[in-house]
């Protein structure tokens, strides 16, 4: 019952969010089926906000290899170039990759976005934290985030957010319209990276499913909104250069 409740309301903000889990059933058949890949040989790789609450998400997690943590705070791919050349080497032989990505928002039962009751917490709290965190730092307009050793990946995301301050303002729902600019920035990031990084692959294809994961309450199943499904020819990336 509560299921159905948060079904209603997590699709007046995302009318096309699916369950996780169903969400993973659904692209690993495509994966199969549509593209004749073979899971037992595909190693996943993320690039999702490092917060705990994001673990349990999908059943990818259950079925594929891996996996290898592309993302830091808010889902950016921080490990670079480096870190997609790394996954690279690293696919089964005759294998196939799999990149699962982008940033997450919470929501709770009465419809705010940006929250979330998390585990045997009695208050809400933020999700994501460093989206929220960074959405009350550029209220002001003066703001500008100093890139520093100890806090490198939150002022990065907060830098990367910089050119999208002002339409996240004039939002009619802030926080909703800074997560879509993230996935909008992770996208890009995790595609430039794919590109530059194309030689290092020694398998056929790469599969990308990049989204918005959207938390509820503990003990209920994750929703996640689809923005992009694609099977990358890497013979013809390649050929293309």
């Amino acid at each position: 019952m509560l299921q159905r409740k948060f079904d209603d309301v997590v699709k007046s903000y995302f009318p096309d969010a699916m369950d996780a889990k169903d969400t993973s059933i659904h692209y690993l058949g495509k994966m199969q089926l549509d593209h004749n890949i073979d899971i037992s040989k595909v190693l996943m790789a993320t690039s999702v906000c490092s917060d705990d609450i994001n673990v349990p998400s999908t059943t990818f997690f259950n079925v594929l290899f891996g996996p290898f943590v592309m993302g830091g705070l808010g889902g950016l791919p921080f490990a670079g170039q480096t870190g997609m050349t790394a996954f690279a080497h690293h696919i089964p032989d005759n294998g196939s990759a799999f990149i699962f990505y982008g940033p997450h928002i919470g929501i709770t039962q009465d419809g705010q976005l940006g929250k979330m009751y998390r585990p045997r917490q009695e208050e809400t709290g933020n999700s994501c934290g460093a989206l929220m965190l960074a959405l009350d730092r550029l209220q002001d307009c003066s703001y500008k985030p100093v890139i520093n050793d100890d806090d490198y990946q939150q002022m990065k995301l907060e830098e990367s957010l910089l050119s999208y301050r002002e339409e996240i303002l004039d939002s009619s729902n802030q926080q909703k319209a800074i997560t879509e600019k993230t996935y909008d920035i992770i996208d890009k990031k995790i595609h430039d990276h794919i590109n530059a990084c194309k030689n290092e692959f020694h398998v056929d294809t790469v599969t990308l499913l990049g989204g918005i994961i959207i938390n509820t309450d503990n003990g209920l199943d994750d929703y996640f909104v689809t923005k992009n499904f694609e099977v990358i020819d890497l013979n013809k990336l390649k050929a293309e250069a």
